[in-house]
Formats: C-alpha cells, sequence, structure tokens
C-alpha cells in the first residue's frame, strides 16, 4: 500500500467522521476521557523537560523547542492508542459538507468530547500537584507552571483567538498526515512535526490549556490572580473558538472545496 493521495486522505477523513457519529455518549465519554489524560500527560512532561530553559528569559525559545519535542507524544497516544480529541474532531465539518453526516451530530461530539477532554485533563493536573513533583528543581518547576498559566490568562482575547486559529490549522494537519500514511513510522513521523511547530512557535490548543492553567491553579496560582473564571473567560472561550476556526474551515474546509469532485 502506497501513500494516500490528497484525495484519498479527504475521503479517509470523511469516513472517520462518520464513524465517530455512530459511538455512544458512553464512548464519546471514555474516549474523550482518554484524550484528555495523554495530552496533559504530554504536557506535564514537555513542562518537566523543559522548565529550567522555560525559567530564564533568554533561553525561553529553546525551552518551547524543546517542549515541542515532548508534547507529540500526547497525540501520538490519541492516534494509536484510541481517543477522541475536540481539537482533531474538527476536522468532521467535511463530512457534513459532503452530507454524509448532519451539522448536529458533528456539534454533539464536538461538546462531548470537549467536556470530557476538560474533565480528563483537569484530573491529571491535579494529580501531578498533588503528588509533589511540581517542587522538582527546589520549586523551580512550580513557578514555571504558575508563569505559563499566568502568560496564558494575560493574553488579549484576539491574540488567543489567533493563536488558537494558528494551533489547530497545525494539529489538524498533522490529523490529515496522519490519515494518509500508511504504515506506523509514517503516521509518527506525520503527528511529530506539525505538533513540535506549534508547541516551538507558541500557539494556543485549547486541550492542552485544560491542563497547564488549572496545573498552575493547583500549584498555588491563585495567589498571584490565576482564578477559574479567568480560565474559562480569558483564555479559554477565545482559544476554543480559534481552534474551531483554524481546524474546521482553513483545514476540512479549504480541502474540502479544493479537492471533492462535483
Amino acid at each position: 500500500m502506497s501513500q494516500k493521495n490528497p484525495q484519498q486522505i479527504l475521503e479517509a477523513t470523511i469516513d472517520s467522521a462518520v464513524k465517530k457519529t455512530g459511538y455512544s455518549v458512553k464512548q464519546l465519554i471514555l474516549l474523550g476521557l482518554m484524550a484528555g489524560f495523554f495530552i496533559a500527560i504530554a504536557g506535564a512532561g514537555a513542562n518537566m523537560g523543559a522548565y529550567r530553559f522555560l525559567s530564564e528569559p533568554l533561553t525561553n525559545g529553546i525551552g518551547k523547542m524543546v517542549s515541542g519535542v515532548i508534547f507529540p507524544a500526547g497525540l501520538m497516544m490519541v492516534v494509536f492508542a484510541g481517543a477522541e480529541l475536540f481539537t482533531g474532531n474538527n476536522l468532521m465539518l467535511a463530512a457534513v459538507l459532503d452530507r454524509k453526516i448532519s451539522a448536529g451530530a458533528m456539534l454533539k461530539n464536538w461538546v462531548i468530547v470537549y467536556l470530557a477532554n476538560l474533565i480528563g485533563s483537569m484530573v491529571v493536573a491535579w494529580m501531578v500537584a498533588y503528588s509533589g513533583l511540581l517542587g522538582t528543581g527546589d520549586g523551580m518547576l512550580t513557578d514555571v507552571t504558575i508563569s505559563i498559566a499566568s502568560s496564558k490568562m494575560a493574553l488579549p482575547f484576539g491574540q488567543a483567538f489567533v493563536r488558537g486559529i494558528l494551533c489547530n490549522f497545525l494539529v489538524c494537519i498533522a490529523v490529515w498526515m496522519g490519515n494518509g500514511a500508511d504504515s506506523t513510522v509514517g503516521k509518527i513521523f506525520s503527528l511529530f512535526f506539525p505538533i513540535w511547530l506549534f508547541v516551538t512557535a507558541g500557539f494556543e490548543h485549547s486541550v492542552a490549556n485544560m491542563f497547564f492553567i488549572p496545573a498552575g491553579i493547583f500549584a498555588g496560582g491563585a495567589q498571584v490572580g490565576i482564578t477559574w473564571s479567568g480560565f474559562f473567560v480569558n483564555n479559554l472561550i477565545p482559544v476554543t473558538l480559534g481552534n474551531i476556526l483554524g481546524g474546521s474551515v482553513f483545514v476540512s474546509g479549504i480541502y474540502y472545496l479544493a479537492l471533492k469532485k462535483k
């Protein structure tokens, strides 16, 4: 079997969306929890591996690059182990445009998976904080965790929204290319490089932030103004809206319009 061409990738993406709408609510919740676990654990590993570089302004870019090497493991676990990730599921728009699924079925999937991702990510954030691992580096990891959460919450709405667009453009490109790979190694490379790129560039991923910001709160960030209301209003809402636009319209929608034969 050879690498799929773009038209074949589109058909595989549409077929995948159809299968996703066949899942029960129970399946979506459980698989959504798993994706939240996977992404949050990848976030914890990324922070642990790069906190020394992230703690200094002059090495912050190197820190993001190191984080980016580790973080793709999250999406790899989602794809290979099997899980439902909200941002990747934004590709389902192609199946709606092709009239293979309804908009209502797509939105049902998005809402259930999004909430399950949120719960799963926050559970891991609490566990990481409770475990004492944030005390690594004489408390430096705690400081970096709080700093990351604070900087994400401080973004103006427009900036968070645009960074969300750019992020999920790359996440969905990774899933798109992975759908075209015919081997495990090919899928790994397809998933790795776009995710490494988005982390290094500093873009905003809603599900990842479901770990990063709660972890900052659990680490003691409330003392410096990191709040639950701020998490949802200042970051999660604009980033989520940007993720939807970047993945569904700029990847799924554009490729459908470009490649689908009428």
